[in-house]
């Protein structure tokens, strides 16, 4: 009587194809509740995935993922920006591990790879209080987009939010605490929740701003032309 054949256990791939780097920069996006976060990490694994295809079948191990930290230091990178890449390379290394698409140990190599030593401390090139006291004071708005435009920056100021944080503002978010008016419950990067003061002299500029505008409610901060479009559709119907 014939022995069964028995099935070979299939091994994980030590080369990845670009459909496995694919699915693996998938896996890596919906595991981020960030929208900043999903548009950083896909930048970077998507370069990351033009360079490893542009070399011919190169295992994707330790040494390729060091050779990848020096083209990247080569091209003269930040720091920061050079550890976020090598972070997203190993998350990919990871999910490539845990979808059975990459050996294990070949993924632990990979999340050893060190960073770039960041010396010092980055100071960047934000404005000071008598650098940004200026962009308030210097000129009225006359017209709704200047009243827009400054309640924007006003609101950069003197609350502290980041650009896409004013984006998703809303006329709800704006909540009286006590004595106080706040941005409540405002998620930020990394989907961190906080709440914000705001300033009497910013809330003066969002109130001009939304009354030029007739906004009341949804985002406060909208593009002129959003707003005139609904106006026009009214007169074609009359």
């Amino acid at each position: 009587m014939p022995k069964p054949k028995s099935r070979k256990k299939k091994s994980p791939k030590r080369v990845l194809a670009l459909p496995d780097l694919e699915h693996a920069k998938t896996t890596v996006l919906n595991s981020l509740t960030s929208a900043s976060g999903q548009r950083t990490y896909e930048q970077a694994i998507r370069e990351f995935v033009g360079w490893y295809c542009s070399e011919p079948r190169l295992a994707f191990n330790r040494t390729v993922v060091l050779r990848y930290r020096i083209h990247l230091e080569q091209k003269q990178y930040a720091p920061a920006k050079i550890n976020l890449r090598l972070a997203a390379v190993r998350r990919v290394a990871y999910e490539a591990a845990d979808a059975g698409l990459l050996s294990p140990e070949l993924a632990a190599g990979i999340r050893r790879v060190k960073g770039v030593r960041r010396l010092g401390v980055r100071l960047g090139n934000w404005l000071t209080p008598e650098q940004g006291r200026p962009l308030l004071v210097r000129t009225q708005p006359t017209t709704p987009r200047e009243a827009r435009d400054h309640a924007m920056v006003a609101t950069l100021i003197g609350c502290g939010l980041r650009r896409g944080e004013l984006l998703t503002l809303t006329m709800e978010s704006v909540q009286q605490r006590e004595e106080h008016r706040v941005i409540a419950d405002l998620v930020g990067k990394g989907g961190h929740v906080r709440t914000v003061p705001i300033p009497t002299w910013v809330k003066c500029a969002m109130d001009a701003w939304t009354a030029a505008a007739g906004i009341s409610e949804g985002r406060m901060f909208r593009a002129r032309a959003q707003l005139i479009q609904p106006r026009r559709a009214v007169n074609e119907n009359l």
